[in-house]
């Protein structure tokens, strides 16, 4: 907590002009610097003294890229915010507290649900665990669907277990998806959730909105000893974080860029 008189943790890092413009493009997505830097206008070097005080704040974490270990994508966690800025609230007056927000809405004049496209490499894990508590959490007012790049013969078994344990959602009968089943269908989202597909994902009708979720495949080889389901766990846990962010963009699309 601030001191008496101080401003709180986010209103210093968040007050700052060009922080809040990186705040504000890392909640769309994560992005590597040199995409920061052309998105603000402003030097590299500016940029990434800023991003570390972000960092130093705990409002910003970085990792390596799986498609190229020499670039990093930064990410903001959005619940550490939504925790801070609970605490700014409460700072200035205890009835300061966000309440549930009401279901997604489809864009103005358009009857029909919005439709999310996951993308990852495979289509076994990262990608169906998305579409799937995308699916749950949206609770009939998003159409979610999924797709890889180079789909692999069957489902991840830790992506069925971890979701039907953790969440309550059977993917069993589920087959992966080639992205070239997608062609010609419309998206009013396409979101990426591996930094490969990323850099093949195709063009879809309509102009969809391109986010990337930087997430590392919860499949791959790791250290000795570690816990491969307890890999899927986390990594089930990072996306429905993320899946409960998109929906707050989807509910207020004019005040939350996703």
């Amino acid at each position: 907590m601030a001191p008496p008189g101080q401003a709180p943790p986010f209103v210093r890092l968040g007050a700052h002009p060009l922080r809040w413009r990186l705040l504000t493009e890392l909640a769309a997505g994560d992005h590597r610097v040199r995409e920061l830097t052309a998105l603000v206008g402003e030097p590299q070097n500016l940029v990434s003294y800023h991003l570390r005080v972000l960092r130093q704040g705990g409002l910003v974490t970085v990792r390596r890229s799986s498609f190229d270990a020499r670039d990093s994508y930064y990410h903001l966690d959005l619940d550490r915010c939504a925790q801070a800025l609970t605490a700014a609230g409460a700072a200035l007056h205890p009835a300061l507290h966000p309440g549930p927000p009401p279901p997604p809405a489809p864009p103005a004049g358009r009857p029909d649900r919005l439709r999310v496209l996951f993308t990852c490499t495979g289509n076994s894990a990262r990608s169906p665990i998305a579409e799937a508590l995308l699916t749950r959490r949206g609770a009939g007012h998003v159409e979610a669907t999924s797709a890889g790049s180079h789909p692999k013969p069957d489902i991840h078994p830790h992506a069925v277990r971890v979701l039907r344990e953790r969440y309550g959602v059977d993917i069993a009968d589920r087959h992966p998806r080639h992205l070239d089943t997608m062609t010609g269908r419309r998206f009013d989202y396409v979101i990426s959730l591996c930094d490969k597909v990323r850099e093949v994902c195709p063009e879809f009708p309509g102009r969809p909105r391109l986010v990337h979720w930087s997430i590392a495949d919860p499949s791959a080889p790791g250290d000795a000893g570690d816990d491969g389901y307890a890999v899927f766990c986390r990594t089930a846990a990072e996306i429905d974080t993320r899946v409960r962010h998109l929906l707050a963009a989807l509910v207020h699309p004019q005040e939350v860029r996703p």
